[in-house]
């Protein structure tokens, strides 16, 4: 290994470490991502040679800005895709499309409103996103549950059952997303294979939380109130359905068209756009002007896109310099080529640092066969798409999921641990076994 890859490579954990402590350093995780992408490519720059020796001296700097437009063009898609999904959430949330899911909930019995609570977040996942997910559901515990130990409960239950929604979904997770996008696994294949073990990874910690919740609430408690807003029900409703059910029909359109999944998002949010619009048509002015969709852009969180903008691109450079391949190679080696055992790590590191730049780097790492284990729709990418996904839930900070909702509630790292992370341990296990089972005896 040269001193030029050795230095790339020492970049790149340092910043990867910065990421995995940002509650402790409070650099916003984006801005270290950026820099981490601007230095490693900088650094490939002052001796490109070694890397690509079959390019004529005099045309390296050229091929390597061709290979920054193709590595940032599929970064786009990706990009693009997470843009127009917050995009279209943000609409339906303002415009009180999530309404019935507090209404949905309502119970006085607290293991009751655990379970629905759990599938509720579970199959919302799949068709949101997980994070965005994450988000509405602890809002309305806020206005369901007053005491916070039971709430932390609730809140810990609801970063299980979102990540696990999550994985098998093509559009429920940033993981999946980035699988499904680079065509390595197919909506077919993960819904078919994938649900059961995602469903068993929420199952087992539910049925192991009920037992710390126990009784009815007050009187005064789960009692939901209307919310306001400039919408009547059912333009309330036929933004829900457009929303969420475009999404749904995101996959569907691919499918038919072979466009990237990025133009179907983009004609989803096209529809929803022109059907707010319509509504907002007769409305006073004033009353509109802070719900239309062009002050709802400000709303997204470009933090998160600049940060998945700069892992990407980071990661695509130790795919440059050999240093993905060499690694996957590495753990071929040791584990004699057992994708449960590699991908079960995989899932475990997934808990202590993001899963987006893991599964960026095993998308380097390992080459997509015509049939065999790493084939479309294979047992390591799907597998990879489960542990990813679902391992994250094993620390608080292993997830978007779990860090917005480690802010919203002020759950601490230790708490989590100690009463959280073994019963996810158990259903992550136990999700991975089923798996085995299905490809055994039904696949």
């Amino acid at each position: 290994m040269s001193t030029l890859t050795i230095l790339i490579v020492t970049v790149f954990v340092i910043g990867y470490l910065c990421i995995a402590l940002e509650s402790v350093t409070k650099i916003d995780k984006a801005a270290i991502a950026l820099l981490m992408c601007v230095f490693c490519w900088t650094l490939l720059m002052m001796g490109p040679g070694a890397y690509y020796p079959e390019v004529a001296a005099d045309g390296v700097l050229h091929h390597i800005a061709e290979v920054i437009e193709h590595h940032l063009g599929d970064a786009a898609g990706t990009l693009f895709f997470l843009m127009g999904a917050m995009t279209i959430v943000e609409i339906v949330d303002t415009n009180g499309g999530f309404n019935f899911v507090r209404d949905a909930l309502k119970t006085r019995s607290k293991r009751k409103l655990m379970w629905r609570m759990a599938f509720m977040t579970f199959f919302l996942s799949a068709i949101l996103d997980n994070l965005t997910t994450s988000i509405v559901m602890i809002m309305v515990l806020r206005k369901l549950v007053q005491n916070r130990n039971d709430r932390m409960i609730y809140a810990a239950l609801v970063i299980i059952s979102a990540n696990s929604g999550g994985a098998f979904s093509p559009i429920g997770d940033v993981t999946t997303i980035m699988l499904w996008i680079k065509g390595v696994i197919t909506t077919q294949g993960v819904l078919t294979e994938i649900f059961i073990p995602s469903l068993v990874s929420m199952l087992v910690p539910a049925f192991i939380l009920q037992y710390s919740l126990k009784g009815q609430f007050d009187k005064t408690e789960n009692l939901p109130t209307a919310e306001v807003s400039s919408f009547t029900k059912a333009q309330r409703n036929i933004i829900f359905w457009l929303g969420v059910g475009g999404l749904v029909f995101v996959p569907i359109f691919k499918t038919l068209t072979h466009l990237p999944p990025f133009m179907g998002i983009l004609l989803v949010l096209g529809v929803l756009w022109t059907t707010t619009e319509i509504f907002y048509y007769n409305m006073d002015e004033d009353c509109t002007m802070c719900n239309r969709i062009s002050k709802i852009l400000t709303k997204i969180d470009l933090a998160t896109i600049m940060f998945f903008l700069g892992i990407l691109m980071a990661v695509a450079v130790l795919q440059e310099i050999g240093v993905l391949a060499a690694l996957g190679e590495g753990l071929n080696e040791a584990f004699s080529g057992n994708y449960y055992v590699i991908n079960g790590l995989i899932g475990v590191l997934s808990s202590i640092v993001d899963n987006v730049p893991l599964v960026a780097g095993c998308m380097g790492m390992y080459p997509v066969t015509p049939d065999g284990a790493m084939a479309i729709d294979g047992i390591f990418w799907q597998l990879l798409a489960y542990c990813a996904g679902v391992g994250g839930s094993m620390l608080i900070i292993g997830s978007a999921a779990g860090v917005v909702v480690m802010g919203l509630e002020k759950i601490t790292f230790g708490w989590y641990m100690k009463k959280i992370t073994w019963i996810v341990f158990v259903g992550y296990m136990a999700g991975i076994l089923s798996y085995w089972l299905e490809k055994t005896f039904l696949f």
